[in-house]
């Protein structure tokens, strides 16, 4: 008897989430004698209790599906929503009694730490009504910090649009050398700074820019930074400082809330102004030298100007695994990278519980900042450098990627 697939994509989109959903789809119809029709939640697992789906294994008659694997950010679209806490809420009956009308056998969600909660809940609800679905997590992030796997889908190739754009900004940069000046980048990461460090990418050589690297792990501190900056300017005029969006304080208040320009919305949050921007009118006020900011913004998380080979490649292999693993009887699990050696670069897949792993956070470890906090090790760039490997070549027309969309 055959079962079917359902599979959704939640959180921020990336540049490879799409090859993860290539992966799982392919594989899935791979298994005509277990596997029946492969389903697709628009937008997550929200839109799908809204009763909004698709039969993505049709694509696979079209050529739209190989396109949908170079294609960034959430094809099938993506949702923040939560499922309650206790598993005695009315969502989770209504939940199953969605999958049993559509004869589902196994459930992937592509995502990150919350979308890993809800394959938590939903697994540990289905062990308490003795339902036989298996239920699998698909990790992705660009902010690379979910627990129990080496790495996740997305990050390489973020680190390495970050790593080019920021050697890209220090090239411009140094284009007016009679004058002193600073270029402040800040990169996405509010709790973890993996994303930042990988700018380290950018050097060419000891010394080069970005000089100055700051990361959330280790407490910020404005007078030592305002120190760093003027003793740098001394032996590279035209320096390039990365920043971590969220780098903070020993108290743990976050750089950008300083700002006078802060003000508070309707109930009364705070509206912040970006870190890079505080510190821009710090180094202009103290020092008075030509200082801009530079804010990555949304670009980073899923630009595929820069796709790695390897990221993709991985993500789709994460796709794979994931479909092999629920037909061997997993449930409850999150694909994770086991990484076998660094030079030559070596990987291998495996499943770790999606219980340890949600609402876990794992961070830059500290032995590779340094530098009283301002820079990166090379052990890091050893643990990054495989990651940014290869390019990819995209289907094109009159010069221009081509992307699969639903119609």
């Amino acid at each position: 008897m055959t079962k079917n697939i359902i599979v959704g994509q939640s959180g921020g989109p990336t540049a490879v989430i799409n090859g993860s959903l290539y992966g799982v789809v392919a594989e899935g119809l791979k298994h005509p004698d277990r596997i029946g029709r492969v389903y697709g939640m628009i937008n997550g697992i929200e839109g799908f209790l809204q009763g909004h789906m698709m039969d993505i294994g049709s694509l696979d008659q079209t050529n739209e599906l190989e396109m949908v694997r170079t294609t960034p950010g959430a094809y099938l679209g993506s949702c923040r929503y939560k499922l309650p806490e206790s598993l005695e809420d009315a969502v989770y009956p209504q939940l199953f009694q969605k999958f049993e009308e559509l004869g589902i056998g196994y459930f992937f969600y592509i995502g990150g730490n919350d979308s890993m909660d809800t394959v938590s809940k939903l697994s540990r609800y289905a062990q308490t009504i003795g339902s036989d679905i298996r239920f699998i997590g698909v990790p992705k992030t660009i902010d690379n910090d979910l627990v129990e796997t080496d790495h996740t889908p997305g990050y390489g190739s973020a680190a390495k649009y970050v790593a080019t754009v920021v050697r890209e900004i220090s090239a411009d940069a140094t284009v007016y050398d009679n004058k002193q000046s600073v270029t402040i980048v800040e990169i996405m990461g509010r709790h973890a700074g993996w994303l930042t460090a990988a700018s380290i990418l950018a050097r060419k050589f000891e010394g080069d820019n970005p000089v100055l690297i700051y990361v959330p792990e280790v407490a910020f501190d404005q007078e030592a930074f305002i120190a760093k900056v003027t003793e740098s300017l001394k032996h590279t005029p035209n320096l390039v400082v990365c920043i971590s969006e969220g780098i903070h304080d020993e108290d743990g208040t976050f750089i950008c809330e300083y700002s006078s320009e802060v003000g508070t919305d309707t109930f009364g949050h705070k509206m912040l102004t970006g870190s890079g921007k505080y510190l821009e009118n710090l180094v202009k006020e103290r020092l008075g030298v030509k200082v801009r900011s530079i804010e990555l913004n949304v670009c980073q998380r899923c630009s595929c100007a820069h796709l790695s080979r390897v990221d993709l490649d991985e993500s789709e292999n994460a796709g794979i695994f994931a479909v092999l693993s629920a037909l061997a009887g997993e449930t409850g699990k999150m694909i994770n990278f086991i990484r076998n050696k660094s030079v030559p670069y070596e990987l291998s897949y495996g499943t770790a519980d999606v219980n340890i792993i949600c609402n876990q956070e794992k961070t830059v470890p500290l032995e590779w900042i340094i530098a009283d906090g301002s820079d990166i090790s090379n052990e890091f760039i050893d643990y990054v450098r495989p990651l940014t490997q290869g390019f990819v070549e995209l289907p094109t027309k009159n010069g221009i990627p081509l992307f699969a969309y639903r119609k």
